[in-house]
């Protein structure tokens, strides 16, 4: 492992070439060249295997828009998911709870993904459907994930006694792994005022979660980024995209929560280890970007649900832990907007008897039938989503 590597190499010297955001940025780099070396290999073999997407929407003019992708190859996610899961094994801290069940996380929705995509693809051609799994299957695994997690990261939370680096701070177990960060709104005192050199930081906001209600907002969290995720995958480069922009507001941010001062000094709740999903979050950027390479319109292979289920999964994972999970709301808050879309297409269809709020949902494909072309739609869905992380960022000396 290069983490362990460079800890040998540092010894004595924790911020440098073994501190987090530094191996989070080795970890673009390298989940860069990971994808892009083995594109052209994994196309090649997914086009032998003849895993060949077939889009079909319930709109003719659509159909006829998106007819020229017709037997474009998917399931690339798995190249994105093999190369975060090497660039983590390599620069990460593996003794890091939060890490391993990233990596559990990351595992596991890759599964379910390749399943319903190869049901979709193999199956689902011999019976001239295109359905993999039914929605309540993959909610009922993505929910037993979501509870899974919530529970070790009580435990964890719970088991993790530290000594501050506060000054004058005693020796105290995390009062925050349990709480909810709600921006804009400071609610009522939960963690003591800390001394910084000749500052006084805190007290520290937010709300008390029960126990029941935490697992409650977990499940929901994963479960909506995951399918959240996947309801955007449905322009070239539009989902990846997307991704490195939230991933990469991600990146900073884990790095802010897992420093003592800096989160003393911004208010944020301070996770001890949560830092190390950085590596996460930058393993995630740089397989995205080498993804692009090949996403980017026309598109050359599409990620599918293999790609789209865990990117979305671990994205709500590392917010969870790091107790920023209104926050995904603003940072991804394009993956928020697709969803909704198609939600309130359903209600608005089924109660007004047949009729359409948009063209077609996604809202994505709304534009894309109101005369943008694709690469438009897709160029300015980039722009909001780093309006989004941009303001979301801001967001934080708002308090």
């Amino acid at each position: 492992m290069l983490y362990l590597f460079f800890k040998w190499l540092t010894a004595g010297q924790p911020y440098a070439y073994s501190s987090p955001l530094f191996r989070a940025t080795l970890a673009i780099l390298l989940g860069f060249l990971v994808v892009w070396l083995l594109g052209p290999r994994t196309i090649r073999t997914l086009i032998r295997m003849k895993i060949g997407d077939r889009p079909e929407f319930d709109h003719e003019s659509l159909n006829r828009l998106t007819q020229g992708k017709a037997n474009t190859p998917t399931m690339g996610g798995i190249l994105i998911a093999f190369a975060v899961f090497l660039c983590v094994i390599l620069l990460g801290d593996l003794s890091s709870f939060y890490v391993r069940m990233g990596l559990f996380c990351l595992v596991w929705l890759t599964i379910l993904g390749g399943v319903d995509d190869w049901l979709k693809l193999t199956a689902g051609r011999r019976s001239g459907t295109r359905d993999g799994l039914r929605l309540w299957e993959k909610l009922i695994f993505q929910v037993a994930l979501g509870a899974l997690l919530a529970v070790f990261i009580l435990r964890a939370g719970d088991a993790t006694s530290y000594q501050s680096r506060f000054q004058n701070a005693e020796e105290r177990h995390s009062p925050y792994h349990n709480a909810l960060s709600i921006p804009f709104y400071k609610g009522a005192p939960i963690g003591p005022t800390v001394e910084i050199g000749e500052r006084e930081y805190g007290p520290f906001y937010g709300v008390k979660l029960a126990t029941p209600v935490f697992v409650l907002i977990t499940v929901l969290v994963i479960a909506f980024t995951s399918n959240a995720v996947n309801l955007t995958d449905g322009m070239d480069g539009l989902a990846s995209g997307c991704i490195v922009l939230t991933a990469l507001a991600f990146m900073v941010l884990t790095t802010v929560v897992g420093n003592a001062e800096w989160s003393a000094r911004l208010l944020l709740y301070y996770i001890k280890g949560s830092e190390e999903l950085a590596v996460v979050c930058g393993a995630i950027v740089g397989a995205c970007l080498g993804f692009l390479w090949y996403n980017a319109y026309p598109a050359q292979v599409f990620m599918g649900d293999t790609g789209s289920l865990p990117l979305g999964g671990i994205i709500g994972y590392v917010a969870i832990v790091t107790r920023l999970e209104l926050m995904l709301f603003l940072v991804g808050g394009i993956f928020v907007v697709e969803a909704c879309s198609v939600l309130l297409q359903i209600f608005y269809f089924k109660t007004t008897g047949g009729k359409r709020f948009f063209r077609c949902a996604p809202i994505h494909h709304h534009f894309h039938l109101g005369g943008l072309s694709e690469t438009q739609v897709v160029m300015r869905f980039w722009l909001v989503a780093a309006l989004f992380a941009a303001f979301a960022l801001a967001t934080i000396k708002m308090r």
